[in-house]
């Protein structure tokens, strides 16, 4: 998987007629960079330079200790060890290499492309201040977007049986649902099946999963409580769980019956048909070509004219090895997701469809499912919720 990411870098390095790619880290364990994963597949210690070029030269200028285990990784074939210090070496290479243009990774837009360290940023500028390469500086943010968005088979594979074993852990939790339980108690029950399954978490463990039952629950990104799943309650789920390093983010609602109901009050099934429709309405939108904002219209769109609040937040982000995978978003034009509303959706890419509709009085209805764009188009990693579940009395 890293030599066929390296392989895709170095055609986007050609398409955005950038020289160098240039990752410059230390103690990557404790201060990681996410690009390591993609295109480095293991750890530095000291100041170290990882670079790809546009006619695929790949080199690694390390500390002497750390030598031996990318020689092992196999992944850099020159490798140039150093002993004082990365500065001579790191010159010498780019005197070799000569680039009009080196890509490093910071940015004011992408968090996955924002890797560098303020302080190495200054050492790296310190190292190149008598050569001509410190004006050749620029962000990598436009080939780690497109890296990470264009997943190869292996990975839609790989997210898509993160779906399923998801989907198979909401219908196992939907078996012992009762009123009655708390969010902490059902929380629990979903760690437990996980961990029959062997699997672990997609993110944080202080909120995967997130529960919430009721109005004037915590929501989505906050840890499950003590409060208790009640009659009249809608109640939700946000989970995702990680197979072989790629991410699942699903979310699933439930409606607890009072007695003498036999199915939800109208308003209710108002609000999940609104919106597993915008999710629907979304996904017939979404193909190559269209933007973000304008994906996210379509949902937002149908939520509203439905007679709900639009959603205060994104109809969906990207996922892969992470559960946000950073670069574009299906999101609208506000100020707090800087140029991502504008970016333009590509085959491969892999985004969360992921609207709300908010019932007074009831909570919360919400679903959040997965797609893959296609050439044409775009089709479903998980089974989509159409029904909402019923929790009986």
């Amino acid at each position: 998987m890293i030599r066929a990411k390296i392989e895709q870098a170095v055609g986007i390095l050609n398409e955005l007629d950038i020289d160098v790619w240039m990752l410059f880290a230390r103690e990557s364990a404790t201060v990681h960079d996410p690009s390591f994963d993609l295109v480095v597949g293991g750890n530095c210690t000291w100041q170290s330079a990882f670079i790809l070029t546009r006619t695929g030269e790949r080199i690694a200028i390390l500390g002497s200790l750390d030598v031996a285990a990318h020689t092992m990784l196999g992944h850099y074939p020159e490798i140039v060890p150093y002993v004082k210090g990365v500065s001579e070496p790191l010159r010498e290479i780019l005197r070799r290499l000569d680039p009009r243009r080196i890509a490093i990774n910071y940015s004011l837009n992408d968090e996955m492309a924002d890797g560098l360290t303020h302080g190495m940023f200054l050492l790296l500028q310190d190292i190149l201040k008598d050569t001509p390469y410190a004006a050749r500086l620029e962000s990598s943010e436009e080939i780690i977007g497109r890296l990470r968005a264009r997943k190869m088979p292996p990975e839609i594979e790989r997210i898509a049986r993160a779906c399923t074993e998801t989907v198979d852990l909401f219908t196992q939790l939907d078996r012992r649902l009762r009123i009655g339980l708390t969010e902490k108690q059902i929380a629990a029950i979903m760690v437990e099946i996980m961990e029959t399954k062997g699997l672990e978490r997609a993110w944080d463990a202080d909120h995967c999963p997130a529960v919430f039952t009721g109005p004037e629950s915590a929501g989505a990104h906050a840890g499950p409580t003590d409060r208790v799943m009640e009659a009249g309650h809608l109640m939700n789920v946000d989970f995702g769980m990680r197979v072989e390093g790629f991410c699942s983010d699903l979310q699933r609602t439930w409606y607890c019956l009072r007695p003498g109901e036999t199915a939800p009050p109208e308003v209710v099934m108002r609000a999940f048909e609104a919106v597993r429709d915008g999710v629907h309405k979304a996904a017939a939108f979404l193909r190559p070509g269209v933007k973000g904002h304008e994906v996210d219209a379509v949902a937002r769109g149908h939520i509203v004219a439905q007679g709900f609040a639009e959603y205060p937040h994104a109809l969906g982000h990207q996922i892969g090895r992470q559960a946000h995978d950073g670069a574009g978003l299906l999101c609208p034009i506000w100020e707090r997701y800087g140029t991502k509303p504008y970016s333009v959706v590509e085959e491969g890419q892999c985004y969360t469809l992921e609207p709300r509709a908010i019932v007074p009085g009831y909570g919360v209805a919400t679903i959040e499912e997965i797609v893959v764009v296609t050439a044409d188009g775009c089709r479903f990693l998980s089974d989509p919720q159409m029904e909402i579940m019923l929790v009986r009395a």
